[in-house]
């Protein structure tokens, strides 16, 4: 009865072992067990992707043994090595296809920011004294080569596993870039051959390529496997730290990591943690996959500042820098191209220069034009106001004489019937001087206009001076201005143009008279007029200020002929005057009263003038 039960239950206890032992396509994971008992927990094949850079079979005899360690030690799960590429490991870790990833840090570092995978451990060497600091590139040239430092290496040929590869490209990019290089455009041709790796120095042994960038190591172990002889070779840039086995050119790196899904249970990814950290490093599968052993997870920090250079840094090198490093690796051309831009910069400034030359010419030659035809106007005006200048003096002399002879009969009667001291004699011997100086002034401007050389008479400067202000006294009291001297102690004699003297001092006196008439407020404010005089160094200098509205224009244009500031002005006034003061041999000149430190206001006009009377005194 017994036995005819059992011989019932064996198929179904055989057709339960079967399934637990078939696995599903490898497009399908994780793979469970169909429906057991409930009693039995399901047990789970995961694909574990390893970079294949010494081949699928070599991958496969390396890995296996721990994907068989991991099977024994993590409970209800196996492991299965897949020996993959850069790209298809990236691929079947998108589609699910493979759970746990063993790769170098910057591939690790580059998927991170694809897919949600999480860093269980790093791999110790089972060189180096099991330092966990072990991929770096090494830079491989032939013996025989010129090539002896990193510049040399520019502008030459390149082959490498993979732009992806930190254990080799990209720790090379990133030697070449601290130098200070263009990393773009420092090799002439870079060809990438993908795994196995012994193609690489197999290029340069052939000479199909210039320079061979190899993982750590990968050297030393051909030559250990007797693939090639090492003094063949030389290596670039040798940089071994103390401790290693094996020769670098470029900075050291963490291993390889183990790293998981984030699709995985957490339970599971614990255990493999555990598993892996507790391999020893004379287990078999540490001696197998060439390692000794696994530690806890080794900061990226070194491999993220290298990815940040050679992503950003090298993007954005100034333009200077790219020229200078352009310059570097081309010498001969560049710095003939740069000894070319110096000359036609030198040249440019010297067309520039002579071009600016001949512009300044032909600008002064304009001017020059524009100032003759502008004298040549003035000359024409100043023939027509001769001419009619002369026959108006010719008119005027006739009722100034008349009203001389009236005035000096009127006087000589007055005298003989009141007296000399009677009003009516002072107001006709006022007439009779005023007569004469009319007729002199006439005299003056006829000669002037004929340019005729006015007689030298002996004069005192107070006196004149007290004359003209007698004249303008009632102009003083419309305008409510206040006047003040502050002249020399003794009066100053001059030999010249006594009536042209006069007619400057009334002149400026009259200007500034106008000047503050037309204030904003003439009437509300107090205007002033303050006359100076003084002898420095033999030389008189006359100062009279007013604070009137000052000057609107330069001070040489008020001395331009025919210029007038005046709606109604003739443009001779200051004209007139700077003639007359330049035959005393002295000179007028004007200015803001804000622009003279010993000016006793800060706003009007201030006229200056200076005559020499060395020879006077």
């Amino acid at each position: 009865m017994r036995l005819k039960m059992w011989l019932m239950l064996m198929p179904a206890f055989l057709w339960t072992v079967a399934a637990q032992s078939i696995v599903l396509p490898d497009n399908i994971a994780p793979l469970v067990q169909q429906q057991t008992p409930r009693d039995v927990v399901p047990l789970v094949h995961y694909r574990v992707a390893v970079l294949a850079n010494y081949g699928v079979a070599k991958s496969i005899s390396r890995w296996q043994p721990l994907m068989n360690y991991l099977t024994q030690h993590v409970a209800n799960a196996s492991f299965e090595v897949v020996p993959l590429d850069f790209n298809h490991m990236n691929q079947q870790l998108l589609n699910g296809q493979v759970q746990f990833v063993v790769t170098n840090p910057g591939h690790y570092f580059n998927m991170s920011g694809d897919f949600p995978i999480s860093w269980l451990a790093t791999m110790k060497s089972d060189k180096h004294q099991g330092n966990t600091f072990a991929i770096g590139a090494t830079i491989i040239v032939r013996s025989d080569s010129p090539f002896y430092t990193i510049e040399d290496l520019a502008e030459h040929s390149v082959v490498a596993s993979d732009p992806n590869a930190l254990g080799g490209y990209q720790a090379a990019m990133g030697l070449i870039n601290s130098k200070g290089y263009l990393t773009d455009h420092f090799f002439s041709n870079v060809t990438f051959v993908g795994f196995p790796l012994e193609p690489l120095i197999y290029h340069v042994r052939d000479g199909t390529a210039d320079i061979a960038i190899t993982p750590f190591c990968t050297f030393e172990q051909m030559v250990a496997q007797g693939y090639i002889n090492a003094d063949d070779f030389r290596v670039i840039n040798d940089v071994t730290p103390e401790g290693y086995d094996c020769a670098v050119s470029t900075p050291l790196y963490p291993n390889w990591s183990f790293a998981s899904s984030d699709a995985v249970p957490l339970t599971v990814r614990t255990d493999i943690t555990r598993a892996l950290l507790s391999v020893s490093a004379n287990h078999p599968a540490s001696i197998v996959g060439q390692n000794g052993g696994w530690a806890a997870p080794i900061s990226q920090f070194e491999v993220i500042k290298l990815f940040k250079q050679l992503d950003i840094e090298s993007n954005q090198i100034p333009v200077y820098m790219q020229v200078w490093q352009w310059i570097k690796l081309n010498q001969k051309w560049g710095f003939g191209l740069l000894g070319l831009f110096f000359v036609s910069t030198i040249y440019h400034l010297w067309l520039e220069y002579r071009f600016r030359q001949k512009s300044e010419n032909l600008l002064n030659t304009e001017r020059q034009l524009k100032n003759k035809a502008l004298q040549l106007a003035r000359l024409q005006s100043a023939a027509i106001l001769g001419e009619i200048g002369a026959g108006l003096a010719h008119e005027l002399n006739q009722p100034i004489a008349a009203i001389t002879q009236y005035s000096e009969g009127g006087m000589i009667k007055q005298a003989n019937n009141t007296g000399l001291d009677s009003v009516q004699y002072q107001l006709l011997e006022k007439i009779h001087q005023q007569s004469i100086r009319a007729g002199e002034i006439v005299h003056r401007i006829r000669g002037l206009l004929q340019r005729k050389n006015t007689e030298d008479t002996d004069f005192f400067v107070n006196e004149q001076l007290m004359v003209c202000l007698e004249l303008l006294e009632h102009e003083f009291k419309t305008h409510n201005i206040k006047l003040s001297t502050q002249l020399t102690r003794h009066d100053i004699k001059l030999t010249g143009d006594k009536v042209g003297f006069c007619q400057v001092l009334i002149n400026v006196l009259k200007n500034a008279v106008d000047a503050m008439s037309e204030k904003d407020d003439p009437l509300q404010s107090t205007n002033r007029i303050l006359i100076e005089s003084h002898i420095e160094d033999n030389i008189l200098q006359m100062k009279i200020y007013d604070n009137g509205i000052g000057l609107s224009c330069s001070a040489v244009e008020f001395k331009t002929t025919f210029f007038s500031t005046k709606e109604n002005g003739l443009g001779l006034g200051l004209t007139i005057c700077n003639d007359v003061i330049m035959q005393f041999g002295g000179n007028i000149s004007l200015s803001k009263c804000e622009d003279e430190p010993d000016s006793p206001w800060q706003t009007g006009c201030r006229v200056l003038i200076t005559i020499p009377v060395s020879s006077n005194k």
